[in-house]
């Protein structure tokens, strides 16, 4: 779940940021769009706890991120987040095995050999185990770090412009990898994009109604 209340942020020397309220529901899916530079990948980050707002309310998987200190939010969000960031940042000198038994690591746990080549098979992927990633496809590259990013079963997921430079078929598939992800481990995920391809791949609700919350940011000013 996420909750928002009169959240904002600003940048020194830069915009004020002002974003909606927002009440997302723990296994709901929000579609945050708008154009490049309305801040959609802030409004990422102060959901992961990366930045503090400058002002407002935020509440993630039942934590208030504001009660949160610096080595507090980074053990919140190896648990309770998983992030597939626009840029993969999958380590080059890593097998993929080793790319994800890093998020173990990371966040205190020794490396879980089921758990992993479990994420890994889950989508289609662990016969890739041993290889880098420099010898597997983007394709599977991004398949790789969606099991990296929902390993420790987190209840929010975060992907940033999945469909960014995808053809259409590649895209329904990213967007469909993502959605059966979530619904799987009945975590919140958030889709940002500028790609008006993304609504139309996310299936209707039982209801006959869209089946994900918009949320459209505009470029704000001072």
């Amino acid at each position: 779940m996420i909750q928002t209340r009169q959240l904002s942020y600003q940048y020194p020397q830069g915009p004020l940021l002002r974003f909606p309220d927002v009440d997302v529901a723990q296994g709901a899916v929000l579609l945050l769009s708008g154009p490049s530079g309305c801040g959609k990948s802030t409004w990422l980050a102060l959901v992961a706890a990366l930045v503090a707002p400058t002002s407002g309310q935020l509440t993630v998987a039942d934590q208030a991120l504001g009660a949160l200190k610096s080595v507090a939010a980074d053990a919140w969000r190896a648990k309770a987040i998983g992030f597939l960031p626009q840029k993969l940042h999958l380590s080059a000198a890593l097998s993929v095995y080793q790319n994800l038994a890093m998020t173990q690591w990371a966040a205190g746990q020794p490396a879980d050999a089921p758990r992993i080549h479990a994420a890994l098979q889950a989508l289609g992927v662990d016969d890739l185990a041993q290889r880098k990633p420099g010898q597997i496809s983007g394709g599977q590259a991004q398949r790789v770090a969606l099991a990296r990013a929902v390993l420790l079963q987190p209840r929010v997921i975060l992907a940033d412009e999945p469909t960014a430079s995808l053809d259409d078929e590649a895209a329904a598939q990213a967007v469909g990898l993502l959605l059966a992800t979530a619904r799987q481990q009945n975590a919140t995920l958030v889709i940002a994009t500028h790609d008006a391809r993304v609504a139309g791949l996310v299936p209707l609700g039982s209801d006959g109604k869209i089946g994900f919350q918009p949320l459209f940011l505009l470029r704000n000013q001072l």
